[in-house]
């Protein structure tokens, strides 16, 4: 997802004012200064990442300064170091056109490739861990390049990022897929791995097209390793992990039915 010419301008001579020193470790841990959008930004500066907010309080804004600190820990043991920068607007509609999006509908926050945008209505609504898995997995995308243009399966794409946010999270696989595990409960089970398509906003099936992104990976990293999982994203399933695709979704399929029947 690209952020419009327009706005990268700005956006891109935000990052520019905040690595020629705009914070300081001596510095008050938040401050205003011209922002991405029109009147006064708040910046909050964390120990591996900043947050540059719109009409947000301060202590909100410090909050996900921590939790995109944990966020760039998460991501830096599996994939590598990334630069944690995030923008909280001060309603979704900036947020759309920060990110360039025309729908939002049933997210909390979006990737470009070198930031993470929040969607105040989505982000409010998630628990404290919730937020801590949101944050991870959009800042894995900006880590692996948001996507790569196109050129990494949605699947892998969305699963590896929320294999990121779940490894450490604590949160039980039937929780965190409650509503695919009550399709395989019902003898529902996926044909095959979800497209581009299924991860639509508003799609009517959203949930699940995640929950089974984040199993297949899970599945990869349990059966081959996590290297094998990262390796993956720079090859295909056959050079990997010397499987046909065919029989990859079979051996997910299966293991859905293990974890959640």
């Amino acid at each position: 997802m690209s952020v419009p010419r327009g706005r990268r301008a700005v956006l891109t001579g935000m990052l520019a004012l905040i690595g020629a020193g705009l914070l300081t470790g001596a510095e008050p841990p938040s401050r205003e200064t011209r922002g991405p959008w029109p009147g006064a930004a708040t910046v909050v500066r964390g120990e591996h990442s900043v947050v540059i907010g719109h009409h947000v309080p301060p202590a909100r804004l410090r909050d996900l300064a921590s939790c995109a600190d944990r966020a760039h820990r998460a991501v830096g043991r599996i994939w590598g170091p990334v630069r944690a920068v995030i923008l909280f607007p001060a309603t979704d509609a900036e947020a759309a056109e920060l990110a360039g999006a025309g729908s939002t509908r049933g997210l909390a926050a979006m990737a470009t490739s070198d930031r993470v945008i929040v969607l105040p209505s989505g982000y409010a609504r998630l628990t404290g861990p919730g937020r801590d898995v949101v944050v991870a997995h959009e800042l894995t995308h900006v880590a692996t390049g948001a996507t790569r243009g196109g050129r990494v399966p949605m699947w892998l794409s969305e699963g590896f990022a929320d294999y990121v946010g779940y490894r450490d999270s604590g949160i039980g696989v039937r929780e965190a897929a409650a509503e695919l595990a009550q399709e395989v409960r019902a003898g529902l089970l996926p044909a095959r791995l979800p497209v581009a398509a299924d991860f639509a906003p508003g799609a009517p099936r959203l949930a699940q097209a995640y929950e089974e992104a984040w199993l297949a990976c899970r599945y990869i990293a349990e059966r081959f390793g996590e290297k094998a999982l990262v390796r993956l994203y720079g090859s295909d399933v056959g050079s990997a992990l010397g499987l046909s695709q065919a029989e990859l979704t079979a051996a997910w399929r299966d293991h859905l039915r293990e974890e959640l029947a």
